[in-house]
């Protein structure tokens, strides 16, 4: 069942965004060569408890850390570690939440570490600009598919491919609630968008082919061809006004990350 949310609970999913976005910025100013995946994970622990949040993947199905940090051919759910580096040309994809009395936000972004390839740098952008044109199909009346296909056509005039074993979804009350949001779809199909829908919209985009294997830790994500993956996501909610980011400042201008 789809729950719109009111006014006021948009502001406390709007509060916990701002802590989301805060946190993955801090990440982002750290990220360098040599930096564990296990210190992005003390980052945005600490910044959170500083703000009286707690962090929404911890323990969730028995994950074991705060941040999704995953390098390169990772798609999601890398499991931070003290042994785990990046070097120099990685790109590094983060997804936090956090929930602040009782109310959930998300958010991802994947960074350059350090000077990066141009077919990464590509990988970023095209993978930005997909989440771009799928939160701007967030309107009242439009449908889901809508935002579902401006993602994938975007991408897949890129030559990318977007994961389908993995989607976004909404979230409230719960980190995961309906409906499910996939990277792919038709325009004018599926459930029609109303005021106080909040969507998390996370394009996850391979570079190669579209598969994806779980690794043996039973979380990591990886493209099964070894292609390069990356991953975009923000909370977003349906208002009279248009897409509103809630893992964002509102005065924010420019490219969403």
């Amino acid at each position: 069942m789809v729950v719109c949310k009111s006014p006021a609970e948009l502001d406390k999913m709007h509060r916990a965004g701002l802590i989301v976005w805060g946190a993955l910025e801090k990440m982002r100013a750290m990220v360098r060569p040599g930096l564990t995946t296990k210190e992005l994970d003390e980052c945005a622990e600490a910044y959170t408890a500083e703000h009286h949040a707690r962090p929404a993947f911890k323990g969730y199905r028995g994950y074991p850390g705060s941040v999704c940090a995953s390098i390169n051919s990772e798609v999601v759910h890398g499991i931070p570690s003290p042994s785990r580096r990046v070097r120099e040309g990685d790109i590094l994809s983060m997804d936090f939440g956090v929930e602040l009395e009782g109310y959930f936000a998300d958010a991802a972004l994947t960074v350059p570490v350090g000077k990066i390839s141009p077919a990464r740098q590509k990988l970023l952008r095209v993978t930005r600009e997909s989440l771009e044109r799928g939160i701007e199909k967030i309107r009242p009346g439009n449908r889901l598919g809508d935002v579902s296909s401006a993602v994938q056509e975007w991408v897949e005039k890129h030559s990318f491919s977007v994961v389908r074993e993995f989607v976004g979804h909404g979230i409230g009350t719960k980190m995961h609630e309906d409906p499910q949001v996939p990277n792919y779809g038709v325009p004018g199909q599926g459930p029609r968008l109303q005021e106080g829908m909040v969507l998390a919209i996370e394009p996850m985009v391979n570079a190669g082919g579209p598969g994806v294997r779980v690794l043996d830790d039973g979380w990591t994500a990886v493209t099964e061809d070894g292609s390069d993956s990356a991953h975009f996501e923000h909370t977003v909610a349906v208002t009279s006004d248009g897409p509103w980011i809630l893992t964002r400042p509102r005065d924010a201008v420019g490219p969403c990350w």
